[in-house]
């Protein structure tokens, strides 16, 4: 049985591991708010830039004529090299958040045999380069406060892949942020953009929604026409094409930074628990040592006394 000192050193250790997880579940706290504010606040860019694109590929007959060579982010080919981009955190103590999005990329690995790999996040770089999968790029520094220059960092090297024949397809993996206890990795298709029109419109009744993609109702797409380009659609497109990848990518950047915090605080307020728990199993265990201490002490003196008798 341990000593009383060995108990009391044990509990002081345990009281100081509990100090910090406990600062760490209130960060945590503090900077998921504010990446909750940051993610609402980019919602309203985001929608606009898709309403954008909606309107300037609603004329049909300006999409069949569409130059792809000037628009190669539009242009669909044959699949058969796919690029993946991987979003995860630089630090751990995060709960299970960065292997259930790691475990979902090797899942969607598994059974391709060219691919290309872009990493963003320390844990996601070194978790492929220990298994010896080749990475094309990485990005690491700004996972838990990513801003939108890491994401036009990140689309740009996805561009360019795609650009220049490298890879068919680009595909965004990272974890969608549904509250602190849930969230959920998925798989997003960023390259080639499929313009919103080339949706069939969801019936009524219907709320599907397919990935990567964005509905809408004929009625819009009429009220579009009345709009006017200057300059023309097409020429619009090729700002407007870029704008929108990027900000795909910049708002799974922020879903994984909400996603994180939120499965750090989690698992910062279990331990926190969990050591308050030891810690009244130690302070038990450190009462029955003393009294265990005291009562032999107590039977030695008493035998000590008989004997003299």
């Amino acid at each position: 049985m341990a000593t009383p000192r060995e108990i009391h050193r044990h509990m002081r250790s345990v009281t100081n591991i509990q100090q910090i997880t406990k600062a760490m579940k209130m960060v945590a706290a503090a900077r998921l708010r504010r990446a909750q504010e940051k993610a609402a606040a980019s919602r309203p860019f985001a929608d606009k830039i898709k309403d954008m694109l909606l309107t300037a590929v609603s004329d049909k007959a300006m999409l069949e004529h569409l130059d792809y060579s000037e628009h190669p982010l539009l242009a669909e080919r044959p699949v058969f090299k796919v690029g993946y981009i991987v979003v995860s955190s630089d630090k751990g103590l995060a709960g299970a958040y960065n292997a259930n999005v790691l475990k979902h990329a090797v899942v969607e690995l598994m059974d391709k045999d060219n691919y290309s790999l872009i990493t963003v996040g320390r844990k996601a770089k070194e978790f492929f380069s220990r298994r010896g999968f080749p990475i094309t790029e990485s990005y690491f520094g700004f996972s838990d406060k990513p801003s939108y220059d890491d994401a036009e960092a990140v689309a740009r090297a996805a561009e360019k892949l795609y650009t220049e024949g490298k890879v068919d397809e680009v595909v965004l993996i990272y974890t969608h942020f549904k509250s602190a206890l849930s969230c959920i990795p998925v798989s997003e298709r960023l390259l080639p953009v499929k313009p919103p029109v080339a949706e069939e419109a969801p019936q009524k009744g219907n709320s599907g929604n397919t990935t990567g993609a964005v509905h809408t109702s004929g009625s819009s797409a009429e009220a579009s026409t009345d709009v006017i380009f200057e300059p023309e659609a097409a020429e619009t497109l090729k700002y407007l094409v870029p704008y929108y990848a990027r900000t795909v990518t910049y708002a799974a950047l922020m879903q994984s930074s909400a996603s994180e915090l939120g499965s750090r605080m989690t698992a910062m307020s279990s331990a926190t628990d969990n050591a308050n728990d030891l810690i009244k199993n130690l302070e038990l265990s450190y009462n029955k040592a003393r009294q265990a201490g005291i009562t032999r002490e107590i039977n030695e003196i008493v035998g000590g006394a008989e004997a003299l008798q």
